[in-house]
C-alpha cells in the first residue's frame, strides 16, 4: 500500500487529489496530510541514496570517473540535456507562522491579486528566465524559485558523410510557426505589418516532433530524468554521476544540449568537456527572428530572417554575425535611454548571443554525426515536472520540494529506478529480495 500512496502523491497534481484517487481506485482512505508525509518520507530516502551515489562518484580518482560500471553497455549516442522549471518555495518563517498552506496544496483564497506582486523589471532575453507557458509571463511573486531538470538519453542514429538534411525544415521558415517559436521563448512582439494578429491559433503550436522532422535524426532508446532544487555546484556532479552510472561517458558519440544559460555551460565545461556542445537551435532562432524584425516591418524583416535562419541551419552563423554587425552600425549602439525591446538593444543582444555561442552552432556537422540539435526532450520533461510542483496556489518547503522533485523524476525515467528502490527497501527490511515479474 505504501508503494501506491507514494505513486499517487508523486504523480497527481496535489496531495488532496492523491487522497481522492486512492479512495476511488484502491478503496483505501488516506488523508491528504498522510499522503504528504509518506511521500516526502520516501522522497527523502531517495534523496539520501542519490547523494550517496554522488559522494561515491566524487571520491573516485578523476581518471576513473568516466569508466562505465561492469556489465553496462554504452549506447550508440549519449545525450545530456539541461533546463529549468519554476515552483514556489515558502520560507521557514512562513512555514512556522502558517502564512502559506501545506506543501503542494492549493490555497483556498485562489491566486494572489496582481497588486500584491512586486513589479520586477523584465531582464534581457539573454539572461531572463524563459517561460514555458503563458502563466509565467506576468510579474513574479517573491516565492518563485527555479528547479533544475536534466535528461540523460541513450539514443541511436546513423552517421553520414554528407549532411542528411541540408534543407531547413518548413516549420522554421513558416511565418506563423516561426513567430510562435520566437514568442514561446523570447516573448517576441508581432512585427508591424504582419498579415496575422497572432502567431498561431490556440492549440496549434509546433510540436516537438514537428520541430525535429528531418532525416536520420536520433531516436531515444531510454530516458533518465533528474530534478532538484540544488544549485549548479551540486546539480553538476549529480548529472555527471548518473551519466557515468548509465555508461554514457563510454559512448563514442556524445552531445551536451542546452540553451544559452551560463549555468548550463559551466556544468558542461567542468563535467562534460569532451562531449560535443550543442546550442539549442530554437533558442538561436529566437534571437535571429527578433534581430531580423528589429526596426523593420514584417515585409522587410521576413526575407532577412529567412536568409539568416537558413545560414544558421547550415552551420554558417558567422555570416549572420557579419550582417548583424552591419545592422548594429545602421541602428547605432544602445544607450541608457533605449528601453527593453528597442531595435538597438535587440540587435546587440542577438549579436552578443550568437558571438558567444557560435562554437556550439555547427549544426551541419551535428547532423552528420547523428546528434540532436534541440533540447526539446528536456523542455517537455520540465512541463511534466511542473504538472506536479508548479502553480500559483502551490507552495513547498525546501525539503518537501526536493523530495517530490526526486520522486517525480524517478517515475518519469524509463529505467524505473523506483522499482529497484522498493526491492532494496524490502530487502533491507526483511533480508529477502523481491524479483520483478517477467514481461
Amino acid at each position: 500500500m505504501l508503494k501506491k500512496i507514494v505513486y499517487a502523491g508523486s504523480n497527481n497534481p496535489s496531495f488532496q487529489r492523491s487522497s481522492q484517487d486512492l479512495l476511488v481506485l484502491a478503496e483505501v482512505t488516506v488523508s491528504a496530510k498522510q499522503v504528504e508525509r509518506l511521500t516526502e518520507q520516501i522522497g527523502a530516502e531517495r534523496c539520501a541514496e542519490r547523494d550517496a551515489v554522488v559522494a561515491a562518484y566524487l571520491a573516485q580518482p578523476l581518471a576513473q570517473r568516466e569508466e562505465p560500471p561492469p556489465a553496462v553497455t554504452p549506447p550508440p549516442v549519449a545525450v545530456a540535456e539541461m533546463d529549468g522549471g519554476r515552483l514556489q518555495i515558502r520560507s521557514a518563517a512562513e512555514e512556522e507562522s502558517n502564512e502559506t498552506p501545506p506543501a503542494g496544496t492549493p490555497t483556498p483564497q485562489g491566486p494572489r491579486p496582481a497588486a500584491s506582486v512586486p513589479n520586477v523589471a523584465d531582464p534581457s532575453p539573454a539572461t531572463r528566465p524563459e517561460p514555458d507557458d503563458e502563466v509565467d509571463r506576468p510579474a513574479q511573486s517573491k516565492h518563485w524559485r527555479e528547479d533544475k531538470v536534466g535528461c540523460l538519453l541513450a539514443m541511436s542514429s546513423p552517421v553520414s558523410e554528407a549532411d542528411p538534411c541540408p534543407d531547413i525544415p518548413s516549420v522554421f521558415v513558416d511565418p506563423f510557426k516561426a513567430l510562435t517559436l520566437a514568442q514561446q521563448i523570447g516573448q517576441c512582439a508581432v512585427p508591424p505589418g504582419t498579415p496575422f494578429q497572432k502567431a498561431q491559433p490556440q492549440g496549434e503550436e509546433p510540436s516537438a516532433e514537428e520541430r525535429q522532422q528531418r532525416p536520420n535524426r536520433p531516436e531515444i532508446q531510454t530516458r533518465h530524468v533528474l530534478a532538484s532544487r540544488q544549485d549548479v555546484s551540486q546539480f553538476g556532479p549529480l548529472l555527471a554521476a548518473v551519466a557515468c552510472a548509465l555508461g554514457l561517458f563510454a559512448a563514442v558519440r556524445r552531445a551536451f544540449v542546452a540553451d544559452g544559460s551560463s549555468e548550463n555551460w559551466s556544468i558542461y565545461k567542468r563535467y562534460f568537456p569532451r562531449w560535443t556542445a550543442v546550442l539549442d537551435f530554437v533558442h538561436a532562432l529566437t534571437y535571429v527572428y527578433a534581430a531580423a524584425m528589429a526596426g523593420r516591418a514584417f515585409v522587410a524583416g521576413w526575407p532577412v530572417y529567412e536568409r539568416w535562419i537558413r545560414w544558421v541551419w547550415a552551420g554558417q552563423v558567422q555570416r549572420v554575425i557579419e550582417e548583424l554587425t552591419t545592422r548594429q552600425q545602421e541602428v547605432g549602439m544602445p544607450s541608457k535611454q533605449d528601453k527593453e525591446g528597442s531595435p538597438r538593444r535587440v540587435v546587440q543582444e542577438a549579436l552578443t548571443y550568437l558571438s558567444n555561442h557560435q562554437d556550439k552552432m555547427h549544426y551541419d556537422e551535428y547532423r552528420k554525426q547523428g546528434l540532436p540539435l534541440m533540447s526539446s526532450h528536456v523542455e517537455s520533461t520540465v512541463k511534466q515536472i511542473n504538472y506536479r510542483v508548479k502553480g500559483t496556489e502551490k507552495f513547498w518547503s525546501e525539503e518537501g520540494a526536493e523530495a517530490i522533485l526526486q520522486l517525480r523524476a524517478d517515475y518519469l525515467s524509463d529505467d524505473e529506478p523506483m522499482e529497484d528502490f522498493w526491492q532494496r527497501r524490502q530487502a533491507a527490511a526483511t533480508g529477502q529480495r523481491r524479483y520483478r515479474r517477467s514481461a
